[in-house]
């Protein structure tokens, strides 16, 4: 998937270096080109961890964390960063779609404990956002799987906080995005593809990171959500 990904990024005029963080050991066949940058860890770290020192070598006006797991059939670039320089957003993000076509639940409303029963008990399983057709709006947050970012806004968050395993370090930093006075900005005319591995659905050891999560954000914003305006 490493390797596809990347194959496609590398046709896109937009992208002017690629950070492939090896979190484990594996062997994998990139081409020679000059703009790809590749990082061992020697032990595996954090989604947040990860994505920090991948910034730490960025040295470009914009910075796009971005899953493996995405496969992108059309260039998303220009509208994203079309969206960034004309607006005060901090964070640019395409539609998500899973690979049978149907729109994920990626741009969402910030979690709460009653949100959270709700959907523990089922009740609101097909819960999602109103999404405007072709028109940029403002949700709540985004998820982590593709994020585009003003490299400056990212530099006066001090970016994902490391505190955070893996889970919820999305929506944290799209909660300090709001609170910085910045916005977070969806373009639903532009999309890609996730062909995600919902790991924490078959193994208890990232379900216990999800948990583990959970708990801190709830821990950490305990009455301290941003408003966020609504569409505008």
């Amino acid at each position: 998937m490493v390797e596809g990904l990347i194959k496609d990024l590398l046709q896109y005029p937009e992208v002017g270096q690629v950070v492939v963080t090896k979190n484990t050991p594996e062997l994998l066949t990139l081409p020679p080109d000059p703009r790809i940058v590749v990082v061992d860890n020697a032990t595996p770290a954090g989604f947040a961890s990860n994505q920090n020192a991948a910034f730490t070598l960025c040295r470009l006006p914009y910075f796009c964390a971005l899953n493996p797991d995405i496969q992108l059939q059309s260039n998303p670039f220009p509208s994203l960063l079309a969206a960034l320089e004309t607006t005060d957003a901090a964070i640019a993000a395409p539609l998500v779609k899973n690979p049978f076509g149907t729109v994920e639940d990626s741009i969402r409303s910030f979690p709460t404990f009653c949100s959270l029963l709700r959907k523990a008990v089922r009740l609101s399983r097909k819960e999602r956002l109103i999404i405007p057709q072709g028109k940029p709006f403002y949700p709540d947050w985004v998820a982590g799987m593709f994020m585009l970012f003003r490299s400056d806004a990212f530099r006066q968050l001090d970016g994902f906080d490391e505190g955070f395993f893996l889970y919820y370090e999305d929506v944290d930093i799209c909660v300090r995005v709001w609170q910085a006075g910045m916005k977070v900005i969806v373009c639903p005319s532009v999309s890609v593809v996730h062909d995600a591995r919902r790991e924490s659905h078959k193994k208890f050891r990232f379900l216990h990171w999800h948990l583990a999560s959970m708990l801190r954000y709830f821990y950490k914003r305990w009455g301290r959500l941003p408003s966020v305006p609504r569409q505008q």
